[in-house]
């Protein structure tokens, strides 16, 4: 969980000096990907996906919910906030399964719906390193 956090202070960092017009301007034109298209869009793809990334290791609890998230941050500092809140919601699910050991928690097989299965620790690593694409997506948004 560490490095989650740590993954997302740069983009916060980066977010946080966006007023809202620079967050919401489109900087891809090309793209097709509606999630791509604009810094708001990449920093609210980013808390969705954190959300489904707990929400599949919740899944493993026997008291599991899932937390759809579906708001749009317009606003570059409320976006911060709700990284903020997805990683606290991270943290929750995984004290839940913090019970578990190293050996149980490699046995679970967690199959996404982009057709892929991972363990435990490998979905929190494809978590991280989505949160630092994305960031370096956005610095080059800003690049041009």
């Amino acid at each position: 969980m560490v490095e989650y956090r740590r993954a997302t202070v740069e983009l916060k960092n980066i977010t946080s000096n966006l007023n809202e017009d620079e967050f919401s301007k489109i900087r891809d034109l090309k793209t097709i990907d509606p999630d791509c298209k604009s810094i708001l869009t990449v920093v609210n793809h980013c808390i969705q996906c954190g959300y489904t990334y707990a929400n599949y290791i919740d899944a493993l609890t026997k008291d599991s919910t899932w937390l759809e998230y579906d708001k749009t941050n317009t606003n570059p500092l409320l976006a911060i906030e709700e990284l903020d809140k997805m990683l606290d919601y991270t943290e929750s699910i995984l004290e839940k399964i913090s019970h578990f050991t190293d050996k149980e928690l490699q046995q679970f097989q967690i199959k996404v719906r982009w057709q892929v299965t991972y363990d435990v620790e490998q979905l929190l690593e494809h978590a991280i390193v989505h949160v630092l694409r994305h960031r370096l997506q956005i610095e080059n948004f800003l690049k041009d």
